[in-house]
């Protein structure tokens, strides 16, 4: 049925769930697994008619690059340790500097995957919605299925 998983995480307690989800599948289906998490770029203001915005400097960049690369690591290696559990192998991948649902739908597709996985909300999902944005927006592009895995026990 489906061959190549992608499963989205941002390391929230919901996306931790649509992974473990992913994985499950992922094995009774004999599937390829790739899990992936998206870094936003950090935020700048350039400011708007008269007010000056804010340029952060080359440090502010580094630094907030790394403390993305860091937190990326340990969700990938949260990933990897419950792939290993269930004895199955996942490829591993951090797109930094992304729009998160873009970068989800592109992933998906360069890596030929038939199937996105990934859960109802994230860190920024809002309890009142129904679905989180980057959910959302994955749904809305269409162009390949997306199993949605809520976060309510």
């Amino acid at each position: 049925m489906y061959a190549n998983i992608l499963l989205s995480t941002d390391g929230s307690d919901v996306a931790r769930k649509g992974v473990k989800h992913g994985i499950a599948l992922a094995k009774a289906l004999s599937a390829k697994v790739t899990v992936v998490t998206v870094t936003e770029p950090l935020p700048v203001d350039y400011g708007s008619g008269h007010a000056s915005g804010w340029m952060p400097s080359r440090e502010e960049f580094d630094s907030f690059d790394a403390a993305c690369k860091e937190r990326a690591g340990k969700v990938l290696d949260e990933a990897r340790s419950m792939a290993e559990q269930i004895g199955i192998s996942a490829e591993l991948l951090h797109v930094p500097n992304a729009h998160p649902a873009t970068a989800i739908i592109e992933t998906a597709k360069s890596r030929g995957c038939d199937l996105i996985v990934m859960a109802s909300h994230g860190r920024r999902g809002l309890r009142k919605l129904l679905l989180g944005s980057q959910t959302s927006e994955v749904l809305v592009d269409g162009s390949l299925p997306v199993l949605v895995v809520g976060g309510h026990k």
